[in-house]
């Protein structure tokens, strides 16, 4: 079989990102071949990319992408050619029309649950999953913060968020993506470039702040977010879309209220088989009782994957992008 994958060999701007055709032959022990349908853009593809995550080099890109079971190596249990499936990492290399995938790495996907689907969601959703449930372990009746929510994380936070009882304040920067939070069920929604965020968040929740903030901007809202975060509040600083959060002094978390802060990875939440094997079970419930619902707002052809990688750093999509392979 040949495939198209992509590869950089230096880190840099979307120009950077080069592609080769490459002949796949018979998968070795525990490998899985999969042909894959519909490959997920997500912010960790840009740091990989950018640098702002180092990575060996030269080397592929992408970690998630859902497909079809071509071949199995030897000590594969459990699947077998024609079987659907998705994966999210924590290889890299998504970006291409077909590769080799550890067994271990793979989800089978239920029949509900169709390839773009798994493509848009999986990553994005088992970190929602890891946020909301195992690391704020938000509870009903609570108010909690969202910014970017009208973004692929986002849009599944705030969803999530309404279907476990909280309520929701979202952050977002159009007035489109205000009409995305509101559809996907944010109870009020600010503009985070042009609105005082914090004191709109004070107000709202009669001058206490949210007990939980989910920051997925970074250093363009880590003061709001220290502002509008309760008293021995959790501010979950989990993505650097508005750079990386750096040079904290300790003590400014005091001087907010005895506040905490984490920077969460998906990888520490979802470590262990059986908490990888439990987290995507509640993922696919999720999404097959309709509590959660994916929108892909972008399909853009694998091949111009540098276009993609563009439009997302600079704010032009709207929930989930996809790259498909063979999409002219």
């Amino acid at each position: 079989m040949q495939a198209i994958e992509a590869f950089i060999e230096s880190q840099g701007g979307p120009e950077v990102i080069d592609w080769r055709t490459v002949t796949i032959g018979d998968p070795g022990p525990g490998q899985v071949l999969v042909r894959q349908t519909a490959v997920g853009l997500n912010y960790i593809d840009i740091y990989h990319r950018d640098g702002t995550y180092p990575v060996e080099l030269p080397g592929g890109l992408g970690v998630e992408a859902a497909g079809e079971v071509v071949a199995i190596g030897a000590d594969v249990h459990g699947l077998r050619p024609g079987d659907r499936v998705a994966t999210f990492g924590p290889q890299r290399s998504a970006y291409a029309s077909a590769r080799f995938i550890p067994a271990s790495s793979l989800f089978k996907l239920p029949p509900g649950i169709d390839d773009e689907t798994a493509a848009a969601a999986l990553l994005k959703a088992c970190t929602v999953e890891a946020l909301v449930e195992r690391c704020a372990r938000v509870e009903a009746g609570a108010t909690v913060l969202v910014h970017a929510a009208a973004g692929g994380v986002g849009l599944i936070l705030v969803q999530w968020l309404k279907a476990i009882g909280a309520s929701v304040i979202g952050t977002v920067s159009t007035e489109a993506k205000a009409h995305a939070a509101r559809e996907a069920g944010a109870d009020h929604v600010l503009m985070y470039k042009t609105d005082d965020v914090a004191a709109h968040v004070r107000e709202i929740t009669d001058g206490q702040g949210v007990p939980v903030t989910f920051d997925g901007i970074g250093m363009a809202t880590w003061a709001t977010s220290l502002k509008a975060t309760a008293r021995r509040g959790l501010i979950v600083s989990y993505g650097n879309a508005g750079g990386p959060v750096t040079g904290v002094n300790l003590g400014i978390l005091a001087q907010h209220g005895s506040q905490f802060v984490t920077r969460p990875t998906l990888f520490d939440y979802y470590h262990l088989p059986g908490e990888r094997a439990a987290g995507a079970a509640r993922v696919f419930e999720m999404i097959e009782s309709g509590a959660v619902k994916i929108t892909v707002g972008q399909r853009y052809s694998l091949e111009d994957a540098a276009r993609a990688h563009a439009d997302l750093a600079a704010g032009r999509t709207t929930g989930s992008s996809l790259l498909i392979p063979g999409l002219s």
